[in-house]
């Protein structure tokens, strides 16, 4: 998902600056909230966007290659993970467990950077329509933030697609000691790619609800009103739109019309649009 560039601030500031304003003028108890602050949270929670996308990404393709690999009679197969990526099989009867090992130092995987371990359970009976995805983050970091967490990932079908609804109660902690939760629900419906063995050419719907909670108290809260579409191969949403609602303000943003590119729109709930450019 998509990170704010800073040099926003500017246009930020006097939006903050006009709400800040008015929220005092309304109401005397009203504490007021930095300028840095909300920049920095925006930057934190789009941050997280990113985290929760790749891990998704991730363990879905950990569970569709053990998959693929046992329908063709072979116990494993990772071709579609980089050397540096250790996979350990545990299995028992219908029972699978494969703990992931990035190698010291780390391993790049689709331009970030993986640490530490990661834990996927389940248990596997083909007849079934529904398996519940469990994992676990062991001493875990994603491009040197620490992600702590045990959540779970259940996989049905929707629409004759195959869908991931994924229980998110993730906590981050930056470098700098900054730290944030999040919680909520996102469901993942797999519209293209499904069943071609290649991860590159797989396009999701996403859909969903969250919240995120700073340690200062700061809540945000966010919902899907258009359906996401999230293409592998680019690093941001290409379409749809999310509901953001935070203490002094809400609005939409809105990711496009399908173009793989670094722009997003954010429309206050009075009608003022803001472009951004985002990393």
């Amino acid at each position: 998902m998509k990170t704010m560039k800073l040099r926003m601030r500017l246009v930020w500031t006097l939006m903050f600056f006009g709400l800040l304003f008015n929220a005092c003028t309304e109401s005397e108890t009203t504490e007021p909230v930095s300028e840095e602050q909300e920049v920095e949270e925006i930057v934190q929670s789009s941050e997280m966007d990113v985290i929760s996308a790749s891990l998704e990404d991730f363990i879905i393709e950990v569970y569709e290659d053990q998959e693929n690999a046992e329908s063709r009679g072979t116990e494993s197969s990772r071709a579609s993970f980089p050397n540096c990526v250790t996979v350990t099989l545990v299995m028992s009867q219908n029972f699978r467990e494969l703990t992931v090992d990035f190698a010291e130092g780390g391993c790049e995987i689709r331009g970030h950077l993986y640490q530490g371990q990661i834990v996927v359970t389940y248990q596997r009976n083909p007849a079934e329509q529904q398996v519940f995805l469990g994992y676990v983050l062991n001493d875990f970091y994603f491009d040197n933030k620490q992600v702590i967490g045990s959540n779970s990932i259940l996989r049905d079908w929707s629409n004759n697609n195959p869908q991931f609804t994924h229980t998110v109660d993730l906590t981050v902690v930056w470098p700098n000691g900054a730290q944030a939760s999040r919680e909520g629900q996102i469901v993942r419906e797999w519209i293209e790619g499904f069943g071609s063995g290649i991860f590159t050419d797989n396009v999701f719907e996403v859909t969903g609800y969250w919240d995120v909670n700073f340690v200062n108290g700061g809540t945000h809260s966010y919902e899907s009103i258009i359906p996401l579409r999230r293409e592998v191969t680019c690093y941001h949403f290409v379409s749809g739109s999310i509901d953001v609602e935070r203490p002094l303000f809400g609005g939409v943003l809105d990711y496009g019309e399908g173009t793989c590119d670094n722009l997003a729109t954010f429309t206050l709930t009075d009608g003022t649009e803001i472009d951004i450019v985002l990393n």
